[in-house]
């Protein structure tokens, strides 16, 4: 919760308790509270800004004001009976507080935490549009688009804001509740949170140029979801893009307004084989294709004297991950663009992986992450897939499990409430402590294959007593 949403419940908890504390009621100044607690509901709209889940506490502040009007310029001190029925009514409208309090405090603002590298970062978005391919999941002929968020070693001023956690928030709240059979409002509140990075900050200057990571994320994901993770590489002097693959994510919406949601059939769940399969490489043929044309974007704008970011990439370290299905993405680019030097999956979708990709391999250095429930499940589809491609790549730096991690560990959702494990979006294990981890394996990695950089960790056994080291 943040400083007014957490002073309003605790003033207004205080002229509540206060007169079984001292045995007297409407006694000056606490008989005022009510009426500082209005002040902090004002301040709290002013400076922090509404949301639904504040709402009981907007009404039991407004309710108390009035009961406490009388007393506030004729107040008549008198001896409060703890055990009467003024006493249980005073009492249970202090539980009905700690309810209303509750309910902010389980879905709160999201909180990005700052980055620990030397960098401040700043953050771009742009729309791509590719004519030499066909969108394949619009119903009409028209060029494949597609939107990318950018992630930067930047130099911000004194006029510079901070970014919102993602671009048009509210539209990403209402179809994310949705994804998760919520009421549309339920995450509404996602327009209030800010990341640390600074919007459209102008890039810090690098003579050698940053080793450029580009992210691929899951089905029904976002190039958002992964911030913190960006963050923290950005920081560290990487340029790190996420794609947003227009009808695969959760919602698209690009510059001009147009809302592009999920098409279900592009990623079909229940059709019989061979057809899914088919489905899914076609599906992340396409996305291999929005990659490709990234890089190709990036290389541009870094051969372009009029861009920010002209001079600033070193394109001959260029990294690649992915989640799920995005996982899979990065894998089938890694196979078939040499440009890409290293590849790191977390919780890899093998099926869309092209069966030339599959049974050739790798050349580059690659990692791999996997949640416990996925790990678990050792007969599934998936792991029988990839267990043989492991086997075939030629720089293979390391297979690894989670303990206590479900597949949406290794994105920010987990941040969203402290009930996220009931609402099916993390594992048991304390959330800071698989980002701890999970941000940990990520910068070694592509510290020692983008920057050559030692790292102890990708060695022997792991200091994280939560690893389980899978080849």
């Amino acid at each position: 919760m943040r400083l007014f949403e957490i002073l309003i419940p605790v003033t207004l908890g205080s002229y509540l308790l206060w007169p079984f504390l001292t045995g007297r009621a409407n006694a000056y100044p606490f008989n005022f509270l009510p009426l500082l607690a209005s002040g902090l509901v004002g301040a709290h709209l002013l400076f922090e800004g509404y949301r639904w889940q504040m709402i009981p506490l907007y009404l039991l502040t407004g309710i108390l004001l009035l009961a406490a009007l009388p007393t506030l310029f004729h107040p008549e001190m008198k001896d409060f009976n703890r055990i009467s029925w003024g006493a249980a009514g005073l009492f249970g409208v202090f539980v009905l507080l700690a309810v209303s309090t509750a309910l902010p405090a389980l879905l709160p603002v999201p909180s990005i935490p700052a980055p620990g590298g030397t960098y401040p970062v700043g953050t771009r978005t742009f729309a791509l549009s590719d004519s030499s391919r066909r969108e394949l999941y619009s119903g009409q002929e028209e060029p494949r688009r597609f939107m990318i968020q950018v992630w930067y070693p930047a130099d911000p001023g004194p006029n510079d804001q901070h970014a919102p956690w993602m671009p048009k928030a509210t539209v990403f709240g209402r179809s994310i509740s949705k994804y998760l059979g919520l009421p549309a409002f339920f995450l509404d509140h996602l327009a209030l949170s800010e990341s640390p990075a600074w919007q459209d900050a102008p890039p810090h200057v690098s003579s050698e140029g940053y080793p450029i990571i580009l992210f691929s994320h899951g089905w029904s994901g976002f190039a958002a979801q992964n911030t913190g993770q960006a963050l923290e590489l950005a920081s560290r002097g990487y340029v790190v893009v996420a794609l947003q693959h227009t009808f695969g994510a959760v919602v698209t919406v690009f510059p001009d307004g147009e809302v592009v949601y999920n098409n279900p059939s592009a990623l079909p769940d229940g059709m019989p084989e061979p057809g899914y399969t088919e489905a899914a490489r076609k599906l992340v043929e396409q996305w291999s294709g929005d990659i490709t044309l990234t890089l190709d974007y990036m290389e541009k704008k870094n051969r372009d004297p009029a861009d920010p970011l002209f001079s600033s990439l070193d394109l001959t370290s260029v990294g690649v991950y992915g989640h799920s299905t995005g996982g899979g993405a990065a894998i089938q680019f890694c196979g078939t663009d040499p440009r890409c030097k290293a590849v790191l999956a977390m919780d890899p979708f093998m099926t869309p992986v092209s069966a030339e990709v599959q049974e050739s391999g790798l050349s580059q250095p690659a990692f791999f992450m996997f949640s416990q429930r996925w790990a678990d499940d050792v007969d599934s589809k998936n792991n029988r897939l990839f267990n043989p491609f492991y086997s075939n790549l030629a720089q293979a730096t390391g297979v690894i499990a989670i303990e206590g991690t479900t597949h949406y560990d290794f994105s920010d959702l987990p941040m969203l409430s402290p009930i996220t494990p009931q609402l099916g979006l993390k594992g048991p294990l304390n959330g800071e402590r698989v980002t701890q981890i999970v941000d940990d394996y990520l910068i070694s990695f592509f510290d020692s294959t983008l920057k050559d950089q030692p790292t102890d960790l990708l060695d022997g056994p792991s200091r994280y007593p939560e690893i389980i080291d899978l080849h």
